[in-house]
Order: structure tokens, then C-alpha cells, then sequence
């Protein structure tokens, strides 16, 4: 049913051409290495900004950039922005440039303009001049009022401009850029037509190549239209070992990463985007996201991301653009799990996984360890969770490592609060939940002192215990000390107690690890569960059945003594 709104209305708008292209080659390509990264967080990633970066927070996220790994980093189009010609300055003149690094000029195919830029450019090292025109219909059309012929003048004549000023700027090594702004929508035989004219200018060798960077300027497709579109260019484009193909994908439907990742398919060899995928519109190409898809691959993105949390704080803090908690990789919650199955699996998969093997845990595709996040804020607790959230918690915060069937009662208890105070639940709060419901016994009967005698098929033993009605001494005997205890307590207090399920296990290692002891009684008919830690592992068992039997008592239970 369509919308009833008037303004909001399909029909104004048509489909983007596609290329008839049945001899299509790159669904059956894969990725196996990375490309050449070209950053461009400080120019398109700054223009895109509602308040651009002071000179420190450029400086801040060069150091950044440097430090993840970059070796293209374009900063700035120093012709047209004065701060971005001081950027460049400091750079060049404060040695801010590591000799493997190799920075980025953008700038319109103008005289005056390229003039400017060379200018800035003054005593570096080695730099990418990057020029660029808009090759769209209806860029020539409705902006320019130009035919194809004069759009094509316009790039060879910025072409040789750069060639010229390089000439009289020595010193320098130079390598040029062009992008057919618009790229995606232009007819790819005329993205052809024009790089080759630059071409014609610029003769790049194989020593000495020259990048033809294809950009979504507005990304108009799906993502396997724009390969089509960079695998037909790369077929086309004259003298195509000489050319380093580029693409620079923008995110207007979303998929400026799957179409970064189809073109590198399609033939291209290299990427520009941004950290976290900031730019105009709804942004850029996310090379965070590109780059840890690869890593969870097996392929080395050629790109630091260990320290995901450095990497997320300064480019928030320099764009000023808080990064959502679900963004792919290094989001806050994307390595969370609140649901019940899920932290089951992972807490399950994550016993089993050993150190120098494949990793292979549901729900996590890589390891959090290799970009400095930790288990612990792998699984958090809410109304949703389950038993697997609150056991991985309490064992790895608290070496509590609970038995299957009392994971079960310590999750009905948890998320019983988590539904009523309709928040997530922390670990502290999920200790003490748990130690309310089966570890406190203040009020009721506790040991104070215990003998064992053991015999050939029994043992007997003699408790002293401390209750509400002041000291007591019970004895009993049984095939173990757990079943001569509970003996011991049937008799002196007049109840059926039968033991269902128990456990054990150190907290610790050596000689002075502590026990920490699980139990299931059933006392007069109801089931009730205990957990106790002692540094003696006999009366960790002990002080757990007593805190089932202080439990039934504060249920109801009546008892003769």
C-alpha cells in the first residue's frame, strides 16, 4: 500500500543506469590483501564537520593516523582554506612527516589554485597532488553549461598544470592524482574518455605511476553497480599497468563499505575514507569497518586497530562526533551479549577455545582481546538475559563458577531484579543478588566447629553449631562427611534432608586456595541451594547445607530444636 502523504512520493524519482556487463569477472574474485590506504579524515572528514578542527586537534589526529599506520594522509586543500595551508606548513617545517609517509593535496583544476598549492607544498619530501572536475550529465548541464569536450579540456588543461608547476618545484617527489568527480554517475564511457586524455598529459610509467581515483561522490547504486562501473573503467583506461585505480565511496545508502570492498573485486588497488567513516552527508567509507573485515578474514589489513578505545577517543574528541555504541567493530556494545542464548553460547564456545587455535566462538567473529577490549564487557545482564550471562560474570569477576544447575536458580533470581528495576544489571549487583539468595545466613545456624572419625565404610561426625537459640552440638554418621552431617541435622532438628546435587571447586591455586562449595538439599520436600567459601574445603560443604537449612527456616520450616 503506498504512502498516503503526498510529499512523500516514489514517482519523482528513477532508477540509476546499470551496466549491461554479462562477462562480469569480479563475483568470483575474493580479497586476499589489502590495498593502499589513503586517509582523508583531514580534509573530507573535516569539511563534513559543523565546527572544523582547531590546528591542535589536526595535529592530535595526524599523530593518530601516523601511529594506526597510514602512509597516504591527505591534509587539507591548502589553496582554498588558510588554516589548511598553515596545516600543511607545520608539517613540512616542524619534520612532522615520517620519511615512509607521503601526504595529500586536494585541488581544482585552477591555475591560480595549483599555484597556491605547490606553494604550500614547499620542501616536502614526497606528495600526492590531487586534482578533480565534475564529469557528471548533470554537473556539465545544470552547473557548468558545458559539453562533454569542454568538461575533457577542463582536466587536461589542471593536468598539465601540475605537470608544469612540479617541474619548477625540485626537490620534491611528486606523484599526481585525478578524480572524474561523480564518477558513479557518469556515463563510464566518458570516465574513460577523460582519464584517458589525462593520461595523454601526465604519460605515467610503471616506475612512475599515476592514481585515477574514482569517487561515489553521491553514492546513486547498489554496491555491485559501482563494481561494475570500476571493473569496466579498469578494462578501458589506456595503459592500465602504469595506473594505480583508486575509489573513494560515500555512504548516502549506506554501503559505502560493500562497495569499497566489491570494487577492490572489480580491479582497483586503492581506498581513501575515514576513521569511523565521518564525512558529508551520511559519510564517508569507513576504514575501520573495511579494514577489521579483513582482519576477521585472516587478511592483514596493514593497519594498526589494536588500541580500538585510543582510536574511537580522539576521533571523537576531534570531530567532535560521538561514535554509536553499535558501530561495527569498536562500538561500546558490539562484543556485549544480553541475551540469554547468546551468552550461553559464547560462554560455552569460550571454555573450548585454546590458545594458537583458529578462533571459532559463536557470536563473537574475532577475538576483543586483539583490538584491547576484555571479556567483561563481552556479557552484560538485563531482563533478557540468561543463565549463561549471570554464570560467565560471577566466574570471571568472581571465581564463582557455578554448576549447570545452579546457574539456572542464580538467573531466575538476577533477572527477577533486572525486570523490576527495568535497567541492566552490574556485575557488583549480580554478586550480591546472588549472595543474598544463597551464601548470607546471618540469623541462622553457623559452624563453629566440626571433628571427623572415619571407619572403614562410614565416617561419624560432631558439629558444633552456633543458632538463633544460642550453642548445639549434633552428631551423625553416614557413607561421607556431606551424608553423616545431614544426618546429624535430621536428627537434632526433626526434618527430611536429602542432598541433591553438589559441588566444589579452588578459587586460587597453591596450597592456601580457598573452596568454594555448591548445594542442592531437599528439605521436607522442597528444593533449596547453598554456596559457601572456606579456606577448608570440608566446611565450604558444610556451611552450604547449613545455608539451605537457613533458608527453608526463613521459608517456614518448622524445626523441633
Amino acid at each position: 500500500m503506498s504512502s498516503s502523504s503526498p510529499a512523500f512520493n516514489h514517482k519523482k524519482y528513477r532508477r540509476s543506469p546499470v551496466i549491461n556487463k554479462p562477462n562480469r569477472r569480479w563475483p568470483s574474485q575474493v580479497i586476499e590483501s589489502a590495498p593502499r590506504w589513503c586517509s582523508v579524515d583531514l580534509r573530507d572528514g573535516n569539511q563534513a564537520l559543523i565546527e572544523p578542527m582547531t590546528v591542535a586537534q589536526k595535529q592530535r589526529l595526524w599523530k593518530l593516523l601516523v601511529k594506526v599506520g597510514f602512509k597516504e594522509i591527505e591534509i587539507g586543500f591548502p589553496s582554498a582554506s588558510q588554516p589548511d595551508y598553515d596545516f600543511c606548513r607545520w608539517l613540512i617545517e616542524e619534520n612532522q612527516i615520517p620519511d615512509d609517509v607521503t601526504i595529500q593535496v586536494l585541488v581544482q583544476a585552477r591555475e591560480a589554485l595549483i599555484e597556491r598549492t605547490f606553494e604550500a607544498l614547499k620542501g616536502a619530501k614526497q606528495a600526492i597532488v590531487h586534482v578533480y572536475n565534475s564529469t557528471s550529465p548533470v554537473q556539465r548541464e545544470k552547473v557548468f553549461g558545458m559539453e562533454r569536450e569542454g568538461i575533457i579540456e577542463i582536466a587536461r588543461n589542471g593536468a598539465q598544470l601540475l605537470a608544469d608547476h612540479a617541474a619548477k618545484h625540485t626537490g620534491c617527489k611528486f606523484s599526481f592524482e585525478y578524480s572524474p568527480e561523480s564518477f558513479s554517475s557518469t556515463e563510464i564511457d566518458f570516465a574513460i574518455e577523460i582519464c584517458n586524455a589525462v593520461i595523454d598529459v601526465w604519460r605515467p610509467t610503471v616506475d612512475n605511476k599515476a592514481i585515477f581515483n574514482l569517487p561515489a561522490t553521491v553514492e546513486c547504486a547498489t554496491p555491485n553497480v559501482f563494481a561494475d562501473q570500476v571493473e569496466t573503467f579498469c578494462d578501458g583506461i589506456n595503459n592500465r599497468e602504469a595506473i594505480v585505480v583508486s575509489v573513494h565511496t560515500h555512504n548516502d545508502r549506506g554501503s559505502a563499505v560493500a562497495a569499497g570492498e566489491l570494487a577492490l573485486m572489480a580491479g582497483a588497488d586503492r581506498v581513501e575514507g575515514t576513521l569511523m567513516g565521518n564525512g558529508e552527508r551520511t559519510g564517508n567509507m569507513d576504514i575501520v569497518t573495511m579494514g577489521m573485515n579483513m582482519y576477521s578474514q585472516g587478511i592483514d589489513p596493514r593497519l594498526d586497530f589494536a588500541n580500538a578505545e585510543e582510536i574511537v577517543r580522539v576521533v571523537s574528541e576531534c570531530t567532535q562526533i560521538e561514535v554509536h555504541p553499535r558501530h561495527p567493530w569498536v562500538g561500546d556494545l558490539v562484543y556485549t551479549a544480553f541475551s540469554g542464548s547468546h551468552q550461553d553460547a559464547i560462554r560455552k564456545c569460550l571454555s573450548q577455545q585454546t590458545e594458537g587455535s583458529h578462533w571459532d566462538v559463536a557470536y563473537l567473529p574475532i577475538d576483543p582481546r586483539d583490538i584491547g577490549r576484555d571479556y567483561q564487557s563481552v556479557i552484560r545482564v538485563n531482563s533478557q538475559s540468561g543463565k549463561g550471562g549471570v554464570a560467565y560474570i560471577l566466574e570471571q569477576e568472581y571465581g564463582m563458577a557455578m554448576p549447570r544447575w545452579l546457574q539456572i536458580e542464580a538467573s531466575r533470581v538476577v533477572q527477577a531484579q533486572a525486570e523490576k528495576q527495568s535497567t541492566e544489571v552490574s556485575s557488583q549487583q549480580i554478586y550480591d543478588i546472588v549472595k543474598a539468595a544463597f551464601m548470607d545466613s546471618e540469623g541462622g545456624y553457623q559452624l563453629a566447629a566440626y571433628s571427623l572419625d572415619r571407619n572403614n565404610d562410614s565416617e561419624a561426625i560432631t558439629a558444633s553449631l552456633e543458632g538463633p537459640k544460642g550453642s548445639k552440638t549434633i552428631a551423625g554418621q553416614g557413607d561421607g562427611a556431606l551424608s553423616a552431617f545431614c544426618h546429624a541435622l535430621q536428627d537434632s532438628l526433626g526434618i527430611e534432608l536429602e542432598i541433591v546435587h553438589y559441588d566444589q571447586h579452588a578459587i586460587g591455586q597453591g596450597t592456601d586456595a580457598a573452596a568454594m562449595a555448591f548445594v542442592q538439599l531437599k528439605i521436607n520436600g522442597e528444593r533449596y541451594n547453598g554456596i559457601s567459601q572456606n579456606n577448608d574445603v570440608l566446611s565450604a560443604n558444610l556451611n552450604a547445607i547449613l545455608v539451605c537449612v537457613n533458608q527453608a527456616v526463613s521459608a517456614g520450616l518448622s524445626l523441633t530444636a
